[in-house]
């Protein structure tokens, strides 16, 4: 029926899509019908037909710590997010291949989540880190205002080219400070996105289709996917925005917050 026909249409673009997402994109498309659904009959009716997406649970280690010398502070604790291009947070993450392995350097904005810097590479040397810096400097908006970027421990990192160029665009640096996940809850949470909605956690048959369906996926996840943490907007139309954006997420372990948080 038509409800099918549009969750096919949806999914084709964003295969592993959650329910209250698909719910926000869903109305607009029922017109008239709209007001029949809700979200919870949504949920009965994707269950009946198969089309209720698990969630995977896999981690692979990529961090390797940098020498304490080479640590930064965490400049993020108390630091309000109200723009784009005000913090920059980075990591890697493994993507498996039928050959092995390869490393995903991602950089997003902590205020629109918008995937600004992505490389697949072959190993964990800095060449992948290096490359999306380049992109996501490259792509920057407003270059004069001020801009932290903010990543765990990992090597890649302290890195001396890596710390140069940024040194060199005037970017502040930050650092997690315990190798907690949650001090860089934003980018793990882009890399679990990514492979739980987009194919990237599965295995791959090599580099090249790999590095083909990540570059599918930024682009998804950047135009088409709407994002709770931005008032349902894509991350591309969330970097247009100034201010505080709604967040339409729950937390369930502290009282909710009307504004996005880091």
């Amino acid at each position: 029926g038509l409800g099918l026909a549009l969750v096919t249409d949806i999914r084709r673009d964003l295969p592993r899509l959650g329910t209250r997402k698909l719910y926000f994109l869903l109305l607009p498309r029922l017109g008239e019908y709209a007001s029949q659904l809700g979200r919870d009959a949504l949920f009965a009716w994707l269950a009946g037909h198969g089309l209720l997406i698990r969630r995977r649970k896999r981690r692979v280690v990529t961090t390797q710590t940098c020498p304490i010398l080479l640590r930064r502070p965490n400049l993020l604790e108390q630091l309000v997010i109200t723009r784009a291009e005000q913090v920059w947070v980075s990591d890697i993450t493994y993507v498996r291949l039928l050959t092995g392995w390869a490393y995903l350097s991602l950089i997003t904005d902590l205020y629109s989540h918008k995937i600004v810097g992505a490389c697949l590479h072959p190993d964990l040397s800095v060449r992948g880190t290096l490359t999306a810096l380049h992109q996501a400097l490259t792509m920057r908006i407003q270059p004069q205002r001020p801009l932290i970027h903010h990543s765990d421990r990992g090597l890649q990192y302290a890195a001396r080219d890596y710390v140069g160029l940024l040194e060199s665009h005037g970017v502040a640096l930050s650092m997690t400070q315990r190798g907690d996940p949650y001090e860089n809850a934003a980018a793990e949470r882009v890399n679990g996105i990514l492979k739980d909605e987009f194919g990237l956690g599965g295995t791959l048959l090599g580099f090249p289709q790999a590095d083909e369906l990540v570059q599918r996926a930024v682009r998804a996840y950047n135009e088409l996917r709407p994002h709770s943490s931005c008032d349902f907007l894509t991350p591309s139309q969330a970097h247009q925005q100034e201010g505080p954006l709604v967040r339409r997420w729950k937390n369930y372990y502290q009282p909710a917050a009307t504004l996005a948080s880091p």
